[in-house]
């Protein structure tokens, strides 16, 4: 297990695995006031959390699955990326997709973060690719949905 440094600058406890199995963990909005999401309306959402990735580590929001699904509340940029070299504070972008308007309080659950491996490349400039049995099929060519 990796250890990263963060600081918490709001009145929410830090970010941690719910479950033994959990990929994600809960990301809290940091607030003064009620925010209210309008539909079609996006806002960015402060947390009050900074934090310090070593560089092979990136971190991804996304949506919480239950305000998505109950609320149509989700992330317009999902995964959103957090590279290993920022350290503003976390902010999260969020969307109403209903056609209700939503409220977003102080120490809400309005997204989450995973932690991920990634590494950078080089490119390789070549005339041809090798050749697979999927070959060009994209969007749907397999016939199934």
């Amino acid at each position: 297990m990796s250890s990263v440094k963060i600081i918490n600058r709001s009145n929410n406890p830090l970010p941690a695995y719910e479950t033994a199995g959990a990929a994600g963990m809960d990301i809290r909005a940091f607030l003064t006031e009620q925010v209210s999401l309008s539909p079609l309306e996006r806002k960015l959402i402060p947390t009050g959390l900074f934090i310090e990735l070593t560089k092979g580590l990136e971190a991804q929001l996304r949506p919480r699955s239950g305000m998505a699904f109950k609320h149509g509340i989700t992330l317009p940029n999902s995964p959103a990326t957090i590279d290993s070299d920022y350290r503003g504070e976390l902010k999260v972008a969020l969307i109403n997709l209903s056609n209700d308007t939503f409220v977003i309080n102080n120490g809400d659950r309005i997204a989450q973060m995973v932690i991920a491996r990634y590494e950078q490349i080089s490119w390789n400039e070549v005339e041809v690719l090798t050749e697979t049995d999927r070959g060009e099929g994209g969007f749907g060519s397999t016939g199934k949905f």
